[in-house]
């Protein structure tokens, strides 16, 4: 049975939609999936520092189109996302380390979705505790138990080796996805050709 690797940050809004159109995919291919939480601002810092670039002096015709093209997709998808967040970007790093807390309760895909949704839906600041127990409470998880684990070093050290080894594979960004162990695909746009990789 094929096996997808599953690097995100729900700071990304392309993320977003790769996450929620990967579970189709993951129930027509009957693949394995292994969630792995990152923080992507780590990935930039160490080797994608032209994004901050980008970011300082956008492109004007670039970014309508990209605004755009963020709909479009939105649309297709069924998603509502406010771009940019009242906040953008977003430090990540409580909504994560909870995530990976979540995720030792089972609750990781539950927990991420209503993280996302929170953020590029309802356009609230995932670095604040308060929102995040809101987030715990959507995901049926008890919300001081989470933010009390994301503190924890073993949390810290999860996090920080998933972004180590995201970027010693070759990736970065969010969301970078490898089929099979070393088959990498970068974006949501890709998850077509990762659909036929996990059917080869």
């Amino acid at each position: 049975m094929a096996t997808l690797e599953f690097f995100f940050d729900c700071s990304s809004p392309w993320t977003y939609l790769a996450f929620t159109r990967v579970q189709a995919v993951l129930g027509r291919t009957g693949a394995n999936i292994v969630w792995k939480p990152i923080l992507v601002g780590g990935v930039f810092n160490a080797v994608n520092q032209d994004v901050y670039e980008r970011r300082a002096n956008p492109d004007a015709r670039k970014g309508r189109y990209s605004a755009k093209d963020l709909q479009d997709w939105a649309r297709l998808t069924g998603l509502r996302i406010k771009m940019p967040p009242s906040i953008f970007p977003v430090r990540a790093t409580l909504a994560m380390r909870s995530a990976l807390a979540a995720q030792d309760e089972g609750k990781l895909i539950e927990f991420s979705k209503a993280c996302f949704e929170a953020y590029w839906s309802h356009d609230r600041d995932i670095a604040a505790p308060q929102v995040i127990k809101d987030v715990c409470g959507a995901a049926d998880l008890n919300g001081d138990h989470i933010l009390e684990k994301a503190q924890t070093n073993p949390i810290k050290d999860r996090l920080r080796a998933n972004t180590d080894e995201v970027i010693a594979r070759g990736g970065f960004g969010s969301p970078t996805m490898f089929v099979n162990g070393d088959d990498m695909y970068f974006g949501n746009d890709r998850m077509e050709l990762v659909e036929a990789a996990l059917t080869r």
